[in-house]
């Protein structure tokens, strides 16, 4: 209960205690209908502005309504103490809805169905919070682990090294299966898979504080000179059991340049000593 007062009601009741501090400017019913109102564009402005700054997050949503509350609860207070005959609060409200213009009859209903439909909606939306969208974070770095030094140019049957690294952010548990195609000059008829390898990771939330979950050094050598290109393909939840559960690499290759397959690619070029 206090929850949904502190979302939905106490901001716009603030904001209107600052704005009206007179009794005689507004009646209760018209207060509390501003003050709903305002609630529900307040705190989505509040999250707005989070979003671009600090990010939407239990930790900074509930400072950040406070802090906007009690500033123009003071403000408010402070008002009330220059104006003469101020609105004060009572606990006690009564409304006699037979003497009531058509009007004022129709605004309390439409506050009273505006109440229970926040409610409601609250509600599902904290029984049921829609889940973020599901990926993995697939990439390579350099051997040194930072995204620059990648081994691009390259003399015949010279090691380079590159770090492969996944983060599992679709919310359950992923056998990830991990090839390396090597393709030379765009021929699909020389596609050699250079290594594979098969990696079970459980989710992880996604965090400002970013640090990777796994990630393994892979090195190669190539014998031959000429322009190549290292596909580093992410296949989900379908290891192979066997070598011929490989599948054609050029297929695989293809899927991945049209996108079907999360794929990362590293140009190298190798040259004679």
């Amino acid at each position: 209960i206090f929850g949904l007062l502190f979302v939905l009601f106490l901001p716009g009741y603030a904001f209107v205690s600052f704005l009206f501090p007179k009794r005689s400017e507004i009646d209760s019913l018209e207060r509390m209908a501003l003050s709903l109102g305002l609630s529900i564009a307040i705190t989505p402005l509040i999250g707005l502005a989070l979003n671009y700054s600090f990010g939407i997050r239990l930790e900074t949503i509930l400072p950040s309504l406070a802090i906007f509350n009690i500033l123009f609860s003071v403000l408010a207070i402070k008002r009330r103490e220059s104006v003469s005959d101020p609105f004060i609060p009572e606990l006690k409200v009564e409304i006699d809805f037979k003497s009531m213009e058509l009007t004022e009859k129709l605004l309390t209903i439409a506050l009273i169905s505006a109440i229970f439909v926040s409610i409601l909606t609250l509600s599902y939306v904290i029984l049921n919070p829609r889940q973020s969208e599901s990926f993995t974070e697939f990439y390579i770095l350099g051997p040194k682990g930072k995204a620059s030094d990648y081994p691009t140019k390259l003399f015949v049957n010279q090691s380079g090294s590159v770090i492969i690294g996944i983060v599992n952010h679709e919310y359950r548990t992923m056998n990830y299966t991990v090839e390396i195609w090597l393709l030379k000059d765009g021929n699909f008829s020389e596609i050699i898979l250079m290594d594979s390898f098969t990696v079970t990771l459980e989710h992880v939330p996604v965090s400002q504080n970013w640090t990777p979950q796994f990630e393994k050094m892979f090195s190669f050598s190539i014998k031959d000179p000429g322009k190549y290109r290292i596909f580093f393909l992410l296949l989900k939840d379908c290891p192979p059991k066997k070598p011929e559960d490989f599948g054609s690499g050029e297929d695989k290759i293809r899927k991945a340049i049209e996108g079907e397959i999360q794929s990362l690619i590293l140009n190298v070029e190798v040259v004679e000593l």
